[in-house]
């Protein structure tokens, strides 16, 4: 069970159901980071996944009768934070992304100035190309990828069975790498699998 400031998960969790709005702050303190690293991971807009994540703590306020303890909270708070970035992909329809490139990742200056741009201007690349994902298989790449999800994980996440998540992440995989061949002109690897693009 994590401790949060010396203090279980769990307490603060049924204090917060009991009303108590400190104990939900200690929670929003605790996953605030991991709920905005992935409304910004799909929706490529700091404001907006500022925006995302504040929605995503209050509705898992609102909500809070619904978690199941005998699952990790953080998991139930990235599905609520999946689900309406999803739902904010959809109504934004077509409209581009804008600052995704810029401030996805700041370069690594710790391998050397040529090599930090090289690495930078590699995860740029990335980007532009997971763009070509449909919203839904954008976050399975993102879950499985970054956050290490597991199938059963992101079943739970998305309300798909466990055989969906392995079709739809094949899938999803197989087209990032036709789009990465087509744009770069070489196989990469993503997740340690031939020919798909790395998130490194």
């Amino acid at each position: 069970m994590k401790v949060v400031e010396g203090t279980s998960e769990a307490v603060w969790i049924e204090r917060a159901r009991q009303g108590d709005d400190g104990a939900f702050a200690n929670l929003v303190g605790a996953y605030q980071a991991p709920v905005y690293n992935l409304c910004f991971r799909l929706l490529g807009d700091g404001y907006e996944a500022e925006d995302a994540a504040q929605e995503t703590f209050l509705k898992a306020y609102k909500n809070l009768s619904r978690y199941d303890p005998d699952r990790p909270f953080v998991n139930w708070l990235l599905k609520i934070a999946s689900n309406h970035s999803i739902d904010r992909l959809r109504r934004r329809g077509t409209r581009p992304v804008t600052d995704l490139e810029e401030a996805e990742h700041l370069p690594d200056t710790s391998a050397g100035p040529e090599a930090a741009l090289a690495l930078e201007e590699r995860r740029r690349r990335i980007w532009r190309t997971l763009r070509k994902l449909s919203p839904k298989d954008r976050t399975l790449i993102v879950l499985r990828y970054w956050y290490d999800y597991t199938y059963e994980d992101m079943a739970a996440a998305l309300s798909l069975s466990s055989g969906a998540v392995k079709s739809r992440l094949h899938r999803a995989r197989m087209t990032l790498a036709q789009e990465w061949r087509e744009r770069e002109g070489v196989p990469v690897r993503l997740g340690g699998t031939q020919d798909e693009p790395s998130a490194v």
